[in-house]
């Protein structure tokens, strides 16, 4: 009888660690795949150390878009006087909203769970280790698939400078417990542009350091000029061609940033390093796997998600393509649908992703830059057009921040290949002009459709 119960017991420490699919990374692209996978019957287990969520719910989007609101109404105040509001002198408790926004992110952390148990997918706690491509360590465990996920998901850089542990990151811009009152973004790209403008919208005296001269270098000139511009007129100081070379704090705890040419940008109370972002791989042991990164440290996928192992796979910013959640979640969703649910092709494809940048005004862009059109079709087969206006919202406010648009258009038929816009409301009509891109409208299409006035979305169908 002993002897049996042993066998039964040995026999049930070998299935419990079987599996069909194991996730590594219970971010937004693992919970994804690892649900979707689940519902096709699959038996999944997913592997997360930290939070469930990852940088979206925990460290990006979610609390960011909370800060960013907080921002927002902070604006509207501002505005409020020009349409006859008379307010008192307005108090904002960072360490209030800081409470609010963190136990909103606890609630769903929980929910993420429940809907992990719900489906069935085992959570399985700690940091994961490749033994082989077919076999991972975890707390204690060894797992087998015939199927592994790796969406760990990336992790902020710093520069590698003298003093640069002495600034802070995104995710340390989280843990603040209180505005600075004076603070230093150093960074051109959409985390550095979003942080700088709630840190100056909420009070803070902010800088905003550029490698260059330029911001947003990857998306549209216009986009990149035009935020400048309205940073500027919004009171943010805009350092340029001041690559970091070295941070240190005085005695009084006064942060001092030596810059190129031996400039010294000072003083401040915070530092943020907005300076990119990197693969969270570092302790997978991906070697035993044979899975290779790429020059940057990314791992290596082809079309279908798969890396140079047979059987394992990598989604979301641990492939260092397109970094943003809803990627994540696609790319997940339809690699489980090509696992188990018999689709055998599906998979995401990568042209035109809309994305928002939440700056203050927010920045919006779909489809292809107007010098990467003319770049693949030529000068001669690309027309682009713009409009310049000022939001009716702004006609009685003192502040006056613009809006501008571009389409970008291709051919005789002047289909849309490119739709960028910086102002307000542009997170919000991104997505339905979007649609329109991916489906091939052309400017005809736009120009026959009936503008809703007044709103700042009809420039996209009057502009001529």
């Amino acid at each position: 009888m002993r002897a049996a119960r042993a066998f039964a017991a040995g026999l049930k420490g070998l299935m419990d660690g079987q599996f069909e699919l194991i996730v590594i990374g219970g971010g937004s692209g693992g919970l994804a795949a690892a649900q979707r996978a689940a519902e096709y019957g699959a038996r999944v287990a997913l592997i997360e150390s930290g939070a469930l969520g990852g940088t979206c719910v925990n460290v990006g989007c979610v609390p960011k878009k909370i800060m960013w609101n907080a921002a927002e109404v902070s604006a509207a105040l501002q505005a409020a006087p020009g349409y006859g509001f008379e307010l008192g002198a307005a108090q904002h408790d960072w360490a209030l909203l800081k409470h609010g926004r963190d136990a909103y992110i606890h609630r769903l952390n929980g929910i993420y769970a429940a809907n992990l148990a719900k489906r069935n997918v085992e959570l399985v706690r700690g940091r994961a280790q490749f033994l082989d491509a077919t076999t991972v360590s975890v707390a204690g465990r060894t797992l087998r698939a015939a199927h592994i996920i790796v969406a760990t998901g990336g992790r902020p850089v710093t520069p590698a400078i003298p003093g640069a542990d002495l600034g802070i990151t995104s995710d340390g811009f989280f843990a603040l417990s209180a505005r600075p009152e004076r603070v230093a973004v150093v960074g051109g790209g959409y985390i550095a542009i979003e942080l700088a403008g709630i840190f100056a919208q909420l009070g803070s005296a902010t800088t905003l350091v550029l490698r260059g001269t330029k911001a947003l270098r990857v998306f549209d000139s216009m986009l990149g000029e035009t935020t400048l511009a309205m940073m500027r007129d919004a009171g943010i100081t805009i350092a340029t061609d001041a690559a970091p070379a070295a941070l240190e704090r005085s005695p009084d705890g006064q942060l001092s940033l030596t810059v190129a040419g031996g400039r010294h940008l000072d003083p401040f109370d915070c530092v943020l390093w907005a300076t990119g972002r990197g693969a969270d791989v570092g302790d997978l042991r991906l070697e035993r796997a044979a899975v290779r990164l790429d020059g940057r440290g990314f791992i290596e996928t082809d079309r279908y998600q798969a890396t140079s192992a047979e059987g394992i796979f990598a989604i979301g910013d641990v492939t260092g393509r397109a970094q943003l959640t809803p990627v994540a979640i696609a790319a997940g969703r339809r690699l489980a649908d090509r696992l188990f649910g018999g689709q055998a092709d599906r998979h995401l494809d990568y042209e035109n992703i809309p994305t928002v940048i939440f700056g203050h005004p927010p920045i919006g862009t779909v489809g292809l830059t107007e010098a990467a059109a003319r770049e693949r079709y030529g000068d001669a087969n690309v027309k682009a057009f713009r409009a310049d206006f000022l939001p009716l919202y702004h006609a009685l406010t003192r502040a006056k921040p613009r809006c501008e648009m571009k389409l970008v258009t291709t051919g005789a038929e002047q289909r849309i290949v490119g739709v960028h816009v910086v102002g307000e409301g542009a997170d919000e009509m991104l997505q339905g002009f979007a649609v329109a891109l991916r489906m091939g409208a052309t400017k005809k299409d736009f120009d026959d459709t009936v503008a809703i006035h007044p709103t700042s979305a009809e420039e996209f169908v009057t502009m001529r």
